[in-house]
């Protein structure tokens, strides 16, 4: 494998091929993904490997010490050896990085291969292709929350302790010395724990970027802006913290701490900067200096990070990796934002000119990522498999009239969007209705007419008069419920999403191979929706790739809502995302060969881009951050100097030589539903094709998934047809 390593003694920097390292009990072994090069500490040591060897001992007094120590012992011939055999060794660099685990040790039951964990430690987390980590210093990396952020709960870490050092309270006011890494980490802690915050840096660059991640204000240590905005915010009483995230040798960060703290304040030192407290201002204020060790309790402790012991949450709240953790947390919720600090990713194989650059100054950086092409799902793209439908149908039975239906589920969605068109419809009989509760059966019996109800599911689906089952559950039900009907041998219309994994979706076609039985419809209704259907009449047939928007202003989920309970139902947009990206599919006439997504801070907007196989592509921007009075659902198709623009079903134009535009729609619009139950029954009454193909219905639910691989990734996901 490969490993950034660096000689102290001559500076070189290199990129060795090393042995893979042992994966020992008490710890995994981990292929890194990002590893994130921290700009203050890292090049600091690069820095000083670049000097005399007076400027070394100039830069390092305290090894200087240790150095007259080891003569005083041993001699100078002993500690000349020892010391020049230290200094001429390649030692590794980096100690945050995220990565998926490959091997797993004896005694490790909190994570298998393929979960992707983030890692720290100066000796464990290193810019290298594999890592073995002990348990302590890793922790699984939520949901959603993309490898290249992970990379940074190190650094994340150690501003998160430093924050805790300084014990801050609700509406207290902080200033921030230095807005390197550290420094923008720190503002953000600060500023969701609801405190006002105030920066300082002679960077104007960095000092814009602090403002807009949440301080109040920032500027120059030497402007009289800051001086200004503390007298502003604390009522001219001085801070109540001051954080010390600089580096270099000047003294101006503790004077100027003890000048704008208030009397009693408490300044935490984070970063190596020259601590010559001036003994006056610090006495006449009584101010509390705390310094921050690093990532946290357990920092330093061979049992805690070698051996695994970890100290009771009782007498330590927050140990290292506890803090890893959180700050792993409040990314994945959007309480802290690390992707503006990102300024460059460089392949890991650039690794030695990346660090030149940065030494040399010309790559102006806040943060670094190396990306391990072959493991951070760039090179190669992640794949999302499409499974073929493999079948050999059975005859189609013929339904007699009146078609008898079931449903096995009347929530919201089947009481208001479906069942009222059914029964209204002749030729239909509501035969059985099945709740797990008997009162929701009950009342589903009252209100549309079904003939029985009941909570017996097995019963429905061995009676063989019925003809149809529409699955109408919460998400996690959906694939599971629809594997037993078709097995049954029912035709069924399941609700988005068909299923939630690639499991479950294997799952409902092997049902099919095996019962020969492919009737199957998943109610993706838009597309067959009247105004949008006479639309893409009226665009006419293309000759090139096209382009399609199609903007979702989703809206925010009530309180309570079922929606919500990801870790059982899945994603909001893996429940309805199905809906639009089948619309895309149906106006561009193809199933997509590839899906990218991205996510805002919080993972609550996406987009997601879908390539086709024409090189046409569909952007669907999926937001729940949105106005509620604009219209949730607005489309634009492009193609070959058309345009056509669908507003929220409720208005429809067509763009080109000649301009078309539709009547307005009354409020309740028409999202097909309506039509897609009657072309469903059609099917069912005639035994004819399915109005979706079953292939289709495959790809957009692959597709669909494909958009949570390509989240945790951070990559595009290809979408591979077996064959």
């Amino acid at each position: 494998m490969k490993q950034v390593v660096q000689n102290y003694k001559s500076g070189e920097l290199a990129v060795l091929d090393v042995p893979v390292p042992g994966c020992k009990p008490g710890g995994v072994l981990v292929r890194t993904a990002y590893s994130l090069i921290s700009t203050g500490t890292e090049l600091m040591k690069v820095s000083e490997a670049g000097m005399s060897m007076l400027g070394k001992a100039r830069s390092r007094p305290d090894q200087v010490a240790k150095v007259m120590q080891s003569v005083a012992t041993n001699g100078v011939p002993a500690t000349y050896r020892k010391v020049m055999g230290k200094l001429d060794s390649y030692t590794p660099l980096g100690y945050s990085l995220c990565g998926v685990v490959e091997q797993v040790g004896t005694g490790i039951d909190d994570v298998k291969v393929g979960d992707l964990v983030a890692c720290a430690g100066n000796e464990h987390a290193l810019h290298a292709e594999l890592n073995w980590v002990p348990k302590n210093l890793y922790t699984p990396v939520p949901d959603g929350l993309a490898p290249r952020h992970a990379a940074f709960g190190t650094v994340g870490s150690i501003a998160m302790q430093g924050v805790r050092q300084g014990e801050p309270q609700l509406g207290e006011v902080a200033l921030v010395i230095g807005l390197g890494l550290i420094g923008q980490l720190v503002v953000q802690l600060l500023a969701a724990a609801g405190v006002r915050v105030v920066g300082v840096d002679p960077d104007p660059v960095r000092c814009e970027l602090a403002e807009r991640l949440g301080a109040a204000a920032c500027g120059d240590p030497a402007s009289a802006a800051v001086e200004a905005a503390v007298a502003e915010l604390t009522d001219g009483h001085g801070v109540d913290q001051v954080y010390l995230a600089a580096g270099g040798g000047s003294n101006q960060p503790v004077e100027l701490a003890a000048r704008l703290c208030r009397d009693r304040g408490r300044v935490v030192d984070i970063g190596k900067c020259r601590l010559d407290l001036p003994w006056n201002a610090y006495y006449e204020k009584e101010l509390d200096v705390r310094f921050s060790r690093s990532y946290g309790p357990g920092r330093y402790d061979p049992a805690y990070e070698l051996e695994g012991r970890d100290y009771p949450i009782g007498y330590v709240r927050w140990t290292e990796r506890r803090n890893l953790a959180c700050f792993l947390d409040l990314l994945a919720r959007g309480s802290v934002d690390v992707e503006p600090l990102v300024s460059h990713v460089a392949d890991f194989d650039d690794a030695v000119e990346t660090y030149q650059r940065l030494k040399d100054g010309e790559l102006k950086a806040v943060a670094v990522l190396f990306r391990y092409l072959e493991h951070a799902g760039e090179a190669e793209a992640p794949v999302v498999a499409v499974p073929a439908v493999n079948v050999k149908r059975n005859p189609t039975r013929v339904a007699k009239t009146p078609v008898r239906l079931a449903f096995v589920g009347a929530g919201n969605y089947a009481t208001s969007m479906l069942l009222p068109h059914l029964a209204q419809r002749e030729g239909v009989e509501l035969s059985t209705v099945v709740t797990t509760t008997a009162l929701s059966a009950a009342n589903a019996q009252r209100k549309f007419g079904f003939a029985e109800a009941t909570t017996d599911l097995d019963a429905v689906l061995g009676d063989k008069s019925i003809d149809a089952v529409f699955v109408v559950t919460r998400h996690s039900s959906h694939a599971e419920l629809t594997r037993k009907a078709l097995l049954a041998g029912k035709t069924v219309f399941v609700e988005k999403p068909l299923a939630l994994t690639e499991d479950e979706l294997a799952g409902v076609l092997a049902a099919v191979e095996e019962s020969g039985n492919d009737r199957l419809q998943v109610g993706f209704n838009r597309r067959f929706a009247p105004l949008l259907q006479e639309a893409k009449e009226r665009f006419g047939a293309r000759t090139g790739p096209a382009s399609l928007r199609y903007l979702v202003n989703a809206g925010l989920l009530g309180h309570g809502s079922w929606y919500l309970q990801q870790g059982t139902e899945g994603s909001r947009f893996a429940g309805e995302g199905g809906h639009f990206i089948d619309t895309a599919s149906w106006l561009l006439e193809a199933d997509p060969v590839s899906v990218y997504a991205v996510a805002t801070s919080g993972n609550e907007d996406l987009q997601v881009v879908l390539r086709y196989p024409d090189g046409s592509t569909a952007t669907i921007s999926y937001v729940t951050t949105g106005a509620a009075s604009f219209p949730k659902e607005t489309l634009d198709l492009v193609a070959d100097g058309k345009v056509l623009r669908l507003d929220d079903f409720v208005r429809a134009s067509v763009y080109g030589r000649k301009r078309w535009v539709s009547s307005r729609l009354p409020k309740a619009r028409d999202k097909g539903q309506n039509a897609e139950l009657a072309a469903f029954i059609k099917a069912v009454r005639t035994g004819g094709p399915m109005p979706v193909p079953l292939e289709s219905l495959v790809a957009t639910t692959a597709a669909t998934l494909a958009v949570q691989t390509g989240l945790v990734g951070g990559a595009p996901v290809t979408l591979a047809r077996a064959r």
